[in-house]
């Protein structure tokens, strides 16, 4: 895209995911397993079909705890981020944030507009606690997630074995929102 200082920024929309971005959604995340190894697979391994995406996107716009953005460019999706929890009792005031954006497009804060708008939902729903996993080669994006609040919670040594043969670690973040009815005590 040439030089970063004279790219201009794109008008970029966030908005929940439709069934109808499922086709897009299915090229996309192909699109970015095959860019970076910041994502868990492999272009082999991202083998999503449109029945597969078409159910979960359904699946989490009928959820309570769960969230699905995409990320438009002219009407053309360039990433998605998803928050997903669980219905357990013990586990549900929580969710995990995972975010992904075409790489031409990165660099126009497209990743902190998502986890500003999936920290937004989480309060909203009433959600205590962010978690992500990052690579820690990922310099640019544990930045990022500092900046917003997010701390370090552990290190999974040796995680992923990445196409140089070598492995490396993923590091646990997370953030405790201000909700109502998250001031009780934290047993620490």
């Amino acid at each position: 895209m040439g030089n970063e200082k004279n790219r201009r920024k794109p008008s970029i929309s966030i908005r929940e995911a439709i069934e109808s971005d499922a086709d897009q959604l299915v090229l996309v995340r192909k699109t970015i397993d095959t860019e970076t190894e910041n994502m868990d697979r492999t272009e082999e391994e991202s083998t999503m079909t449109l029945s597969d995406m078409k159910e979960l996107i359904d699946s989490d716009r009928n959820s309570p705890h769960a969230h699905f953005l995409v990320a438009e460019v002219e009407g053309k999706i360039v990433g998605f981020s998803r928050c997903a929890g669980s219905s357990l009792s013990k586990l549900r005031h929580q969710v995990e944030f995972g975010v992904g954006v075409v790489k031409a497009y990165w660099g126009y804060g497209i990743g902190k507009q998502l986890l500003n708008e999936s920290l937004a939902w989480a309060q909203h729903a009433g959600k205590v606690k962010m978690t992500l996993n990052v690579l820690d080669t990922n310099e640019k994006a544990i930045r990022l997630y500092e900046r917003l609040g997010f701390e370090t919670e552990g290190v999974l040594r040796a995680d992923k074995k990445l196409a140089d043969g070598k492995f490396y670690n993923t590091i646990v973040m997370g953030k405790l929102l201000n909700c109502a009815g998250s001031e009780k005590t934290f047993a620490e």
